[in-house]
């Protein structure tokens, strides 16, 4: 019999919001054994998103193309995410957060792998296109996904861990670009396409979210979900309650431009776009770039891709660690300001020792930034429209991804300095900095 219910204000004692249990739910083994599915799956995104970078160079040499185009192909992906994003935020809310991951990575791997038998430039950019539509479903939901399985205590700390699997993908592709460039980019795509399998241990080892599972009236799996996480800690209080969720209407995008919400949509859409700007305009030409500008080797440049991934660890430990003791606004306002003054020194840089040191500056409050705030933009929305904000969001920093090669593709064919090219991207990070200020503080608090 199943006994969940919606509800705005409860009165009866035998009702428990669902929030509420993980206040007293300890972290355990079974949090581990999920995080670490959800975790590989957030590498294997970055991995996916990042190893076009690396590639570039050879597709354009065999399809003869310009830096306008070559750029348009970078972003090909993320062009695709626009529509994916949207579709897949309403998508996660109706079927699940587990269902659509596990759905986004099978067609995923699908379509990857076709992409790698490209005949010509429309057949890979339309592949990659629909490769970008497909893996929206982990990527919008990979985050609010593992939030909704941890308990309040841990939330921030843990979370913001999932997101060092960024660097660890970003070194995946450079290492998988490096080691068998040799055989050409088709088989590069083709072995990144084998990532698609994952599902099958997200499959296996990940549950699904008990907050989705009581605002679907499916209390008595939820139940049996968080007795699992909890490992049977949590069995007194669950005894006898009915579990419930707030109220309001489930997977709707208009109902994040309502009330309250409007504001927190209209901001969080301006952080996703300008944040994912600051670090994306950079990192899809930074080896170009190097290379072009300051006289670097492409392969030399890849090198400057390694340091700035190994630089973000730190970043999210530190972010990850700071933001349980300052909250979510303080710290990501201190990195984001500080990330930027980085990525102004980088564009004013001329000595190698001065582009390393402020490339590692940039890398390390970037990222570590970005660790929390893929936490905090869950946060900012009830479990019924969860995925829908978070979807709405990570549309407009995938506008930003598509946006940012071609952009910056034009920039460098009219010829622009680096100096003009970086600080001009590190500009966005300055607005990033100060749109988060007006955002509410999340940490500490149950999701609703």
């Amino acid at each position: 019999m199943q006994t969940s219910c919606t509800m705005e204000n409860p009165e009866n004692d035998r009702l428990l919001e669902v929030g509420k249990t993980y206040e007293a739910m300890p972290f355990t083994f079974q949090h581990w054994k999920a995080g670490f599915a959800i975790f590989f799956a957030y590498v294997i995104e970055a991995w996916e998103l990042m190893i076009m970078i690396f590639i570039i160079g050879g597709i354009a040499n065999d399809f003869g193309l310009d830096q306008i185009q070559t750029g348009t192909l970078m972003g090909s992906i993320y062009l695709g995410m626009i529509p994916g994003c949207l579709l897949w935020g309403k998508l996660i809310d109706k079927i699940g957060r587990k269902t659509s991951v596990v759905i986004s990575f099978i067609l995923y791997g699908i379509i990857s792998m076709i992409s790698a038998f490209s005949v010509n430039y429309d057949m890979l950019f339309w592949t990659r296109f629909l490769a970008g539509a497909a893996f929206s479903g982990a990527t919008v939901a990979t985050f609010l996904y593992f939030e909704e399985l941890l308990p309040v205590k841990s939330r921030g700390r843990a979370a913001v861990y999932l997101a060092a699997g960024w660097p660890i993908g970003t070194l995946i592709a450079v290492g998988i670009a490096y080691f068998f460039s040799d055989l050409g980019w088709h088989w590069v795509l083709g072995i990144s396409s084998l990532g698609g399998l994952w599902f099958l241990v997200i499959k296996k080892w990940a549950p699904e979210s008990p907050y989705w599972l009581v605002g679907k009236q499916r209390s008595d799996e939820a139940k049996a979900v968080l007795m699992q996480l909890s490992e049977n800690k949590l069995e007194g209080l669950l005894s006898e309650r009915e579990l419930y969720v707030r109220q309001i209407k489930q997977g709707s995008f208009l109902q994040i431009f309502k009330g309250k919400l409007a504001a927190v949509t209209m901001l969080q859409t301006l952080v996703n776009f300008c944040f994912s700007w600051g670090y994306w305009a950079l990192i899809l030409w930074m080896p170009y770039m190097l290379a072009e500008s300051k006289g670097f080797t492409f392969v030399s440049s890849l090198g400057f891709v390694v340091v700035a991934a190994v630089a973000q660890f730190p970043g999210f430990l530190a972010s990850s660690w700071l933001t349980e003791r300052y909250g979510r606004k303080k710290v990501m306002f201190t990195f984001v300001t500080l990330a930027a003054i980085g990525g102004f020194g980088f564009a004013s840089s001329d000595t190698l020792s001065e582009l390393l040191i402020y490339l590692i500056v940039l890398s390390f409050f970037n990222l570590g930034a970005w660790g929390v705030w893929d936490v905090w933009m869950g946060e900012l929305y009830p479990t019924a429209i969860r995925g829908a904000g978070y979807g709405f969001g990570m549309t407009a920093a995938r506008v930003a991804n598509w946006m940012a090669p071609s952009v910056i593709g034009a920039f460098l064919a009219a010829n622009q300095s680096f100096l003009i090219t970086n600080a001009f991207i590190a500009s966005f990070l300055v607005i990033t900095a100060i749109a988060v200020l007006f955002l509410k503080e999340t940490e500490g608090e149950i999701l609703h």
